[in-house]
């Protein structure tokens, strides 16, 4: 279906108008260079594009361009244009989300955060959805996202820019107690992306061996054990065939084939563990 424009452009008076109650920035500066910029061309040119702004009750609320209307705020302007036009706020927020990443006004943790509150605190869509509707690919947002796993400390390395995006987004799959290592090794000797993937694997590859000592030794014992019960089982049999020989010597034979029956089920029984412990021992030796 073609857009159309049914928004009205008037002289609205600002104090009819408050700040967007979706805050995409953290913070707003006021007393930066391109701030002071836009006020000086604005007191020169005037207003060369009216800002945007939605009716609520009891007034308006900026939709887009809040740096304009604080620098015409700064100004002591009484009036400003506007253009008004009716949006939902899942629409506020695109365009506000928009305007910014196309301002590139944001850092990658306030993006990262901006991403997560229309996808997960709102629910006003999935990645894609979202992608699509600030022209960046799903890869884009759903890697920005990925930067707010990381601590606290990395991402300050992020905003001072000591790490790049694609360096942190590399270490976000990294164990989170090596994290911090593997960060100081990126930020020290600058590691591109291929080469944090290399250490990466080689961390990887380490935690293998690791794992595999440990299994070595755990079979190591239950080897040992195993020889052990193989022992004892024989000590026992040994023993049965002292009380079979006993029975013989001390007891008429008309007396003794019920005892007898007995103690050969019993070493019947205890030459079937033999076996199956020397097959455990077998199988534990080519392990």
């Amino acid at each position: 279906m073609e857009f159309v424009d049914s928004s009205i452009v008037e002289q609205i008076e600002m104090k009819m108008i408050r700040p967007s109650q979706f805050s995409i920035r953290d913070k707003f500066h006021r007393n930066d260079c391109d701030f002071e910029t836009l006020v000086n061309s604005i007191r020169e040119h005037g207003l060369l594009q009216p800002i945007l702004i939605r009716p609520l009750e009891h007034g308006f609320e900026i939709v887009a361009g809040h740096r304009r209307f604080q620098a015409c705020r700064t100004l002591r302007w009484r009036f400003i244009t506007a253009k008004i036009r009716e949006l939902s706020d899942k629409q506020t927020y695109e365009i506000q989300l928009t305007e910014n990443i196309q301002r590139k006004s944001m850092d990658p943790i306030e993006e990262a955060e901006a991403f997560r509150r229309y996808v997960i605190d709102f629910g006003w869509g999935g990645v894609s959805e979202l992608a699509r509707k600030i022209g960046k690919s799903e890869e884009y947002v759903s890697h920005h996202m990925q930067l707010l796993k990381l601590p606290d400390e990395i991402k300050h390395k992020i905003l001072n820019n000591s790490l790049k995006v694609s360096q942190a987004i590399e270490i976000v799959q990294v164990p989170h107690d090596k994290q911090q290592k593997i960060t100081t090794e990126v930020i020290n000797n600058n590691l591109t992306v291929r080469q944090i993937r290399e250490l990466k694997m080689a961390l990887k590859e380490q935690e293998t061996f690791n794992k595999i000592i440990i299994s070595a030794k755990d079979e190591s014992r239950s080897f040992i054990i195993a020889k052990k019960a193989s022992l004892t089982l024989k000590i026992t049999l040994a023993r049965l065939d002292n009380l079979i020989n006993e029975v013989h010597t001390t007891i008429e034979p008309d007396q003794r084939a019920e005892i007898i029956n007995l103690l050969m089920g019993l070493r019947l029984g205890i030459h079937s563990l033999i076996d199956e412990s020397i097959r455990f021992k077998h199988k534990k030796s080519n392990i």
